[in-house]
C-alpha cells in the first residue's frame, strides 16, 4: 500500500508541470491552427500575457515547457502555431522551406501571430498586458510582431534572424524591443546587426540588444548539441542568463 501511495503521488508531481497545458484549435481561414495555452494558478495582477512563438519546426517541447515556467510565474502563456495543425515540417529541410515562406511573406507571419494573440486574450490575459517572445524563426517573428504595430507592450527575441527586406520602410515601433543574442551567432552577419540596430533607432524604439559570449545559434535549445562548430548549440550559461533577462523585461514592460 506505502508503495502504491509513493507511485502515485510522483506520478501526480511529474504531471503537474503540463497539467494545465492544453491544445487549443483556432483557425486562420480554412487551416486549422493548434496551439498550446495554459492558464496560471495564481495569476499577477492585471493578468499579464505572454505569446510564445517556436522556432522553425513549430510547437515544440521547449516552447511548451517556456509557457508551463511563466505560468507558474503567474502569466498567462500561449505557443503559437504558424504553420497549421496538418502542415508541421517533418525535418529541417522542410523546416527552412516553410520558416523561409514566413520570413519572405511577412504579411502572413503577421497574421498568424495575431490570431495566435487573439487565442492568449481568449485565454484570460489582459489585451492592454501582453509580451511576444520567439526562439529563432520564433525571435524573427517577433520583431516582426513589433514591425507590424501590433498591440503589445514588449517583444523579445532569443536568437532570432533580425533582418527585413530593404524596401520596406523604417516605419515607428512602439513596443519596447529587446533581443537576446549569441555572440557567435554565424546565421546573422553583422551587416544584418548594424542594419537592425540602425532600423531600431531611426523607427525611435526603446530597445536594447544583450550579446552572450561563446554563444551560437540556437543557444537555449537544450537539444542542440554542445558544438559551436556546427553554428548551433546550447549554452548553459546564455541559456540562464538570457530567461532572467526575460523576466526582468516582463516585469518592467508588465
Amino acid at each position: 500500500m506505502k508503495h502504491f501511495i509513493l507511485t502515485l503521488t510522483f506520478l501526480l508531481l511529474s504531471s503537474t508541470a503540463f497539467s494545465q497545458l492544453k491544445a487549443l484549435d483556432y483557425k486562420d481561414g480554412e487551416q486549422i491552427l493548434s496551439g498550446f495555452g495554459i492558464k496560471p494558478k495564481n495569476e499577477l495582477k492585471d493578468k499579464p500575457g505572454v505569446l510564445i512563438l517556436p522556432a522553425w519546426l513549430g510547437v515544440d517541447s521547449h516552447s511548451k515547457e517556456s509557457a508551463t515556467k511563466l505560468a507558474e510565474l503567474g502569466y498567462y502563456s500561449f505557443v503559437a502555431d504558424i504553420y497549421g495543425k496538418d502542415s508541421r515540417p517533418k525535418n529541417p529541410s522542410e523546416a527552412g522551406t516553410k520558416a523561409g515562406y514566413y520570413k519572405k511573406n511577412y504579411a502572413e507571419y503577421q497574421k498568424r501571430i495575431q490570431l495566435a494573440l487573439n487565442e492568449l486574450v481568449k485565454l484570460g490575459a489582459n489585451p492592454d498586458k501582453i509580451v511576444v517572445m520567439g526562439y529563432c524563426f520564433g525571435g524573427t517573428g517577433a520583431i516582426e510582431a513589433a514591425r507590424a504595430k501590433l498591440k503589445v507592450q514588449g517583444v523579445v527575441s532569443f536568437h532570432g534572424g533580425l533582418g527585413k527586406d530593404i524596401t520596406r520602410p523604417n516605419d515607428k515601433i512602439n513596443p519596447k524591443v529587446l533581443v537576446l543574442h549569441g555572440a557567435d551567432d554565424p546565421y546573422v552577419s553583422k551587416d544584418e546587426v548594424d542594419s537592425f540596430q540602425n532600423e531600431m533607432t531611426s523607427s525611435g524604439a526603446d530597445w536594447q540588444m544583450v550579446y552572450y559570449s561563446n554563444s551560437v545559434h540556437a543557444f537555449t535549445h537544450k537539444d542542440a548539441g554542445d558544438d559551436n562548430s556546427k553554428g548551433a548549440a546550447y549554452n548553459e550559461k546564455a541559456d540562464k542568463r538570457s530567461w532572467i533577462a526575460l523576466l526582468d523585461f516582463l516585469k518592467e514592460v508588465l
